[in-house]
């Protein structure tokens, strides 16, 4: 089938149309700033890219635009839309009402919009995207997968928070985990170049970006993760704090008079390694400068690499040992420093590292020495594949 894969932001279209035979993406594209009249695409076709400015001021004036180009006969793939199969659209949160990828009925669009206030950037722009693709093409199949749906295997007494259960049936207060899809893909693929059942393997993902969780997966289902109600939680981030006491919260609020929305912006964007280092978000940076000699730029990258070594020992306890850790995802993938440090952490369990096998960035491949107890894995993250498969599994 030919899958056009839709990540809808507030402000921005990701796509890519897939082949989910051939597994080979097609055609990609990136739409910025919808809403103003700067907005532009950068559209990737054969490994050219090609930028057209067009002033969309919605959703659907994007999604028009870029189907145009992908029926043109110099930048598309398709010479009517009769060769789209369907649409696979990418839903941040799914709450405890979808637990699978499911085909999109009205009311499934009520459903993402009453989970919208546990994903309010996110749930709200993938109905955007959901409600123009229905009136541009409204006699295509869609399928919205979630990233919450992979952890919904997760056991209660995992996901439950030690606050008044009140809570949990008012609101749905509970750890959801994300990254589901990363998890997902990176976990099966895994295991096929192990050459074993899924099923019958282990696993611990270290899914490590600008956002970052680790999930333990067992028997090919997700048993605990590190991301909770929402993307703040888990391991520290690029800007984002993971964990912490909680009333940090209230101290600050009342030492700085602080209000929600601040307090709030301050966990999301002032903190993890960048508010520790107070460098940059960016781990490359924090890496240069704290091989320069910068202590805080170096005390943050040993707080991360920490931190995720924990939550490693963790889920291994979880699931009661653990036969490969996998690293994907843009650090996981590209940074040796990181995957060597914390897997230095990881010795107590066996954990050995080839230092040059692991000198490389962005490729797929085992990182673990032959004497190595457990196996280390390279494995670059393709959530949309899985998105395209995910929808294809559906609508069969």
């Amino acid at each position: 089938m030919k899958i056009l894969v839709l990540n809808s932001g507030s402000s921005s279209l990701k796509y890519q149309v897939i082949d989910t035979k051939t597994e080979e993406t097609l055609v990609q594209g990136y739409y910025e700033r919808i809403g103003q009249p700067n907005a532009f695409l950068t559209h990737k076709l054969n490994g050219e890219k090609h930028k057209f400015e067009y002033p969309a001021m919605n959703h659907e004036t994007a999604i028009q635009f870029v189907m145009e180009k992908l029926t043109s006969e110099e930048y598309g793939v398709f010479k009517t839309l009769d060769e789209l199969d369907a649409v696979g659209h990418r839903v941040v949160h799914g709450g405890e009402t979808f637990k699978d990828a499911v085909l999109i009925t009205d009311e499934v669009v009520k459903g993402i919009k009453e989970n919208a206030s546990l994903a309010p950037l996110h749930n709200p722009a993938a109905i955007l995207g959901i409600e123009a693709c229905q009136k541009i093409i409204p006699n295509k199949p869609m399928v919205a997968v979630f990233d919450t749906a992979f952890h919904q295997t997760i056991p209660e007494e995992r996901y439950i928070y030690s606050i008044p259960y009140e809570y949990y049936k008012k609101y749905g207060v509970r750890k959801y985990g994300f990254h589901g899809t990363s998890h997902q893909y990176v976990s099966g693929r895994v295991a096929e170049l192990i050459g074993k059942d899924i099923k019958d393997l282990k696993i611990i993902n270290c899914h490590l970006g600008q956002g970052a969780s680790i999930c333990a997966i067992k028997d090919g289902k997700s048993v605990e993760t590190s991301m909770g109600l929402t993307p703040l939680g888990g391991i520290p981030m690029g800007t984002r704090s993971g964990d912490l006491d909680p009333s940090i919260v209230t101290f600050l609020m009342k030492k700085e008079n602080l209000d929600i929305a601040s307090i709030e912006n301050i966990l999301n964007k002032q903190s993890g390694v960048y508010g520790i280092s107070e460098v940059s978000n960016d781990f490359r940076d924090i890496e240069n400068a704290a091989l320069e000699g910068n202590k805080q730029a170096k005390l943050a990258l040993d707080v991360y690499h920490y931190d995720v070594a924990c939550y490693i020992a963790k889920y291994a306890v979880a699931m009661g040992g653990v036969d490969v850790i996998t690293f994907t995802a843009g650090i996981g993938e590209n940074s040796p420093f990181s995957r060597n440090e914390i897997c230095k952490q990881l010795k107590c369990f066996g954990v050995e590292i080839d230092e040059e096998l692991n000198n490389v960035r962005g490729k797929e491949r085992e990182i673990s020495t032959p004497n190595s107890k457990i196996k280390v894995f390279i494995v670059p993250t393709n959530e949309e594949l899985m998105i395209a498969k995910e929808t294809e599994r559906v609508l069969k």
